[in-house]
């Protein structure tokens, strides 16, 4: 037993009385911010139930699965921080959507994703810096110059994609992007410089860069009857695509609302607090959840759910070539998506052709893990952009994916996952009527990939490939520096 020690229970009453509420208003913030945290942690474990419960869809269980799983759950969570934290409509800046720590969505290798949150009743404005934006203009940059990325997109949606933990989220007319504009679209100044205003009516006369934070639509149903829906944007979504990893630089960028720029905000209360820390669990939670089912029911990828005979994404094989809708939950809206499963045993490869007969201004093509993250793109070679990859002489881009480096420049490293996603984008600001791009793929045996492409694919060294990985690693440091 323990000696009594009057000294030990003075400072232990002090330290008691001290933390203590003593008045109502403290007792009840006290009581606020404990059930919401509570609240929280309920959620977080809700959505740690994703990862090996089969009711909520998650990939077949093996330990690297398990492991991916897991960390999968805790990028979301880190996502929701970033987001719940910083941020307001009232005082936005932009934070990383998605990063290497919170990979998910089936995303772009080649994509910085931010957000910055927005009421679009209000005015905003956005001013930027770029690098040399000749490629923005279907230029060629001068040597030695550093450049903007290759391609960027604003858009200013009603909603945020997942955000409600269930598929209904997708029916027609839930949400709508009430602007986009592009870098085909943007106006620069010599120096780089640009400015955007987005608000929810456009100034008369006003004649530069600008988006619409309101909108409506109308949608008529089966009956013949029609309605008007009213849509606000609650964020602004960024996309910057790299194609060139050695040479193209962020964005400097700064958004504010227009009546509140100079101006204090106000200071953090009970309220404030228990709404963020209900938010962080919830979009956790509820991302997670969404994302499983979609995978599995949208998306088929265990199997045909609708009982049409196939599957949306096929095994082996790419999909037919589908424009971004709330049927691919969002994405970025100039895209053409191609996309499927990859399941290869070690000694065999899939020989992947890329297709577009009308050229975009951008292309990419990566590979993700069966919970929708990307690969590690950095210390892998696990994606390939237009810029990045060898195009042969009758305009297709040729491709390998194996599990061990076939001495191809155009092979996709699968990190050693015997399956997982494919995807391919092509970007058209205007999208031809005709003649689609699409992607087909041939699974053969690993010695036999060199009988299955031209004469004259670009061949690797170890030495060559160690140099490209080193390129890329330092631009996806230089993408995501925390400096």
């Amino acid at each position: 037993m323990h000696e009594p020690n009057p000294q030990h229970d003075e400072v232990f009453a002090a330290v008691k009385a001290h933390v203590e509420p003593r008045d109502v208003a403290t007792r009840d913030a006290a009581s606020l911010l404990r059930a919401a945290w509570d609240g929280m942690i309920a959620q977080l474990e809700d959505a740690r139930n994703a990862i090996d419960d089969p009711k909520l869809w998650p990939p077949p269980a093996t330990p690297r699965n398990l492991a991916e799983g897991y960390r999968y759950v805790l990028g979301f969570l880190y996502g929701s921080l970033s987001r719940c934290l910083g941020p307001t409509p009232e005082f936005p800046y932009f934070v990383r959507a998605i990063q290497p720590l919170n990979r998910s969505t089936i995303d772009n290798c080649d994509a910085l994703y931010l957000m910055a949150p927005i009421d679009g009743n209000h005015s905003y404005t956005i001013r930027g810096r770029a690098g040399d934006t000749s490629a923005w203009r279907g230029e060629t940059a001068p040597t030695g110059v550093r450049k903007a990325p290759h391609y960027v997109i604003f858009e200013a949606p009603s909603g945020y994609s997942g955000e409600s933990g269930s598929l209904k989220e997708l029916k027609p007319g839930s949400r709508i992007n009430c602007a986009e504009l592009d870098s085909t679209e943007l106006k620069v100044e010599p120096d780089g410089s640009f400015e955007i205003l987005l608000a929810p009516e456009k100034p008369p006369g006003y004649e530069g860069n600008f988006m619409l934070t309101r909108g409506s639509r109308t949608r008529t149903h089966k009956d013949g009857s029609s309605e008007t829906r009213e849509y606000v944007s609650q964020l602004v979504m960024l996309r910057e695509l790299f194609s060139d990893w050695e040479n193209e630089e962020l964005l400097e960028l700064f958004i504010y609302r227009n009546d509140l720029l100079g101006k204090p905000m106000p200071p953090y209360t009970p309220e404030v607090a228990a709404k963020q820390i209900a938010d962080i669990g919830r979009f956790t939670r509820n991302q997670v959840h969404f994302w499983n089912e979609f995978y599995a029911v949208v998306c088929e990828c265990y199997g045909d759910m609708n009982g049409d005979g196939r599957c949306f994404m096929p095994r082996n094989e790419f999909n037919q070539p589908n424009a971004a809708s709330l049927a691919t939950a969002g994405g970025m809206a100039t895209n053409v998506y191609c996309g499927g499963i990859f399941e290869l045993a070690p000694d065999e490869a899939l020989v992947v052709e890329l297709h577009q007969p009308v050229e975009p201004v951008y292309i990419g093509f990566s590979l993700g893990n069966m919970w929708g993250e990307s690969l590690d793109f950095a210390n892998y070679q696990s994606s390939l952009g237009g810029l990045q990859a060898h195009r042969d002489a009758d305009n297709v881009y040729r491709f390998v994916i194996a599990h061990s480096d076939p001495g191809i420049a155009n092979w996709l490293d699968t990190t050693g996952q015997p399956e997982g996603y494919m995807a391919v984008r092509w970007a058209y600001p205007v999208k031809p009527k005709d003649n689609l791009p699409w992607a087909t793929a041939k699974k053969v045996p690993l010695t036999e990939v060199r009988q299955h492409l031209p004469t004259d694919t670009r061949l690797i060294t170890p030495e060559e490939r160690r140099h490209q990985i080193a390129i890329r690693q330092e631009h996806v440091q230089r993408r995501y520096r925390q400096h």
